[in-house]
This record gives structure tokens, C-alpha cells and sequence, in this order.
């Protein structure tokens, strides 16, 4: 992209910290408008006291179906879609760098995410129960219960079109807002500034967990965004992050709506606990197919720079 000499590009004054301040000034300024749009829908469709009883952490789960619908999208998840955009487009006025939406990487790598979601499954469980046996003040014990049963209350799905209409919110975007604004954007400015990719890879899935202000799930969701930020370091492309995260949160919607309608005796709420041999076995599978991935990714970026180096 082509800039002006009145309209330099903004990544080549500012110092990634004041980046990454301007990053989570407007974010807090889309969330705050979220909620004034969230509160006027709700107010003239629902009423007053009904927006006021939302606003209550302790009465998410008296809440119906569609008043929990219109304050996710409209406080969070749209909020969260529009900042990466409006901060790359309008702000820094480089989509490319900030956001990677490029799709020239190996498409073989597609199906080396799904495998690597699969079989991470036991790990993440080990992880989570870990996770689970810290012990946590009370009001976080609370807090947690509140949003596991206004999360049940959304998932509800009577017809397979519920599902898809979830499987698109909850699984694609998303899984689309947040890998642009922590992917994108915000693994970007921290790569710029440490200039370690590791480092901002770790920084930004700290970060990216805590922003879900879910504490029994924090580790977990910790290395999820480890393995969404070496998808993204490793092929150039927010894409790879995007398909883990859909194939995340979209594995969640279906097995729900499987087990609601008695297709299926798998019950996403419960432990599976494996056993140690299958901890170690999804470790050890987990690690290869990362390396995989890796392999695959620098094969391609290798023979690109060879092709330039013989143009």
C-alpha cells in the first residue's frame, strides 16, 4: 500500500508501546459503544429492568436466550471484529502487516490444524484439570458458574438451524474477531517491540486468556493461544488461527447439539479423564504434528526466497 507524503505510514513513528496503548484505547472505546447500542436495543425491546438485571453478573442465567444473544454480539464479539479492523485500516493503514489475512500459504497445513486440535484434546484436559485443582477465591468460583450457565442457556439449539446459526456466531467469527485483534494485531506490535517471536507468541496467549476472565480455564486456553500464535508465526497467515479457533469452538456447538438431541452419549461438560499413557500419547503426537507444521511452513517460505534470489 501506497501512502501519501502528508499521510506517512504510523508503524514507522510510533513506538510499538504507544501502538499497542493506541490498540487497547480503542478497544475499550468500541466495547464502551457496544454496550450503549447493547443497552438501547435491550432497553426499547425488552425494558428497562431487564438491561439492568443483565448488567448483574449473579442474573446472566435468568436471562432469555435472545437478550443473552444481542449483549454478546453487541458488547463483545462485534466490538472486538471492528477494532482490528478500523486500528490496521484507519490507524496504522497497513491491513497486510497487521492483520495477515494472506492465503498464500500450504493448504496441506489445513489439515494439519484439525489434526493437531484433535489429537491436543488430552492435553488440554490434563491442563484443565490442573488448572481446576488451584484453589480460587470464592467470588471467582461464583463468577465462573454464573457464565457457565448463561453460556448452557445460549447453546441451547432445538433445530439444526440453531446449530449452524451458533456454529457461525460462536465458531466463525468469533474465532475471526479475537485472531485478528490478538493474532493480528496485538502479536504484531508485541513481535516488533521484544523482537522475539516467542516471547510475543507467549505474551499475547497470556493476554488473549485473560481478557476471557474464565479462571478455571485460563491454562487451557493459554496454550490454545500458544498454538494459534505459532500458526500464525510460522505460515504468515491469521487464517491457520482462524480455522484452529472454528475448529475449536465449532467442536464445542456440535457435540452440544449432538448430545441435547440424543445423537450422541458424549457430554461436553464432563471429564473424559484419559489416562496418563494418553496424556503422554497426545503430548508426543501433539509435539509432531507441530513440528510438522513447522516444517511444511519454512519449506514454503524457503523455496519462495530461493524463487526471488533466481528472478
Amino acid at each position: 500500500m501506497t501512502d501519501g507524503p502528508s499521510n506517512p505510514v504510523l508503524h514507522k513513528q510510533l513506538h510499538p508501546s504507544l501502538q499497542l496503548l493506541l490498540l487497547i484505547i480503542l478497544t475499550f472505546f468500541m466495547l464502551i459503544i457496544g454496550l450503549s447500542i447493547s443497552k438501547f436495543i435491550i432497553i426499547h425491546s425488552y425494558g428497562a429492568n431487564t438491561f439492568n438485571s443483565i448488567m448483574d453478573p449473579n442474573n446472566l442465567a435468568n436471562q432469555s436466550e435472545s437478550v443473552l444473544w444481542i449483549f454478546q454480539l453487541t458488547t463483545t464479539t462485534l466490538p472486538l471484529l471492528i477494532t482490528p479492523l478500523f486500528f490496521s485500516y484507519i490507524i496504522m493503514r497497513e491491513p497486510d502487516q497487521y492483520l495477515k489475512t494472506s492465503f498464500n500459504f500450504p493448504w496441506v497445513l489445513i489439515a494439519v490444524v484439525f489434526f493437531i486440535m484433535l489429537f491436543s484434546n488430552p492435553l488440554m484436559e490434563f491442563i484443565g484439570n490442573v488448572n481446576q485443582a488451584i484453589n480460587l477465591p470464592q467470588w471467582m468460583i461464583e463468577q465462573e458458574k454464573q457464565l457457565q450457565e448463561a453460556s448452557d442457556d445460549m447453546l441451547q439449539m432445538n433445530s439444526i438451524w440453531a446449530m449452524l446459526f451458533d456454529l457461525f456466531l460462536i465458531g466463525f467469527l468469533t474465532a475471526v474477531a479475537e485472531e485478528f485483534l490478538f493474532r493480528g494485531c496485538m502479536q504484531t506490535i508485541f513481535t516488533r517491540w521484544m523482537k522475539n517471536k516467542h516471547a510475543a507468541i507467549w505474551t499475547t496467549a497470556i493476554l488473549f486468556s485473560a481478557f476471557h476472565m474464565e479462571f478455571f480455564g485460563f491454562l487451557p486456553r493459554l496454550l490454545l493461544g500458544v498454538f494459534f500464535g505459532y500458526f500464525v508465526a510460522w505460515s504468515g497467515s491469521v487464517w491457520t488461527s482462524v480455522w484452529a479457533h472454528f475448529v475449536n469452538n465449532g467442536a464445542v456447538v456440535i457435540i452440544t447439539y449432538l448430545f441435547q438431541h440424543k445423537l450422541s452419549n458424549i457430554n461436553p461438560d464432563a471429564n473424559h479423564n484419559f489416562t496418563y499413557v494418553g496424556y503422554i500419547i497426545s503430548f508426543i503426537i501433539t509435539l509432531f504434528l507441530l513440528f510438522i507444521y513447522r516444517y511444511i511452513s519454512n519449506k514454503r517460505q524457503l523455496a519462495e526466497i530461493h524463487g526471488e534470489e533466481l528472478g
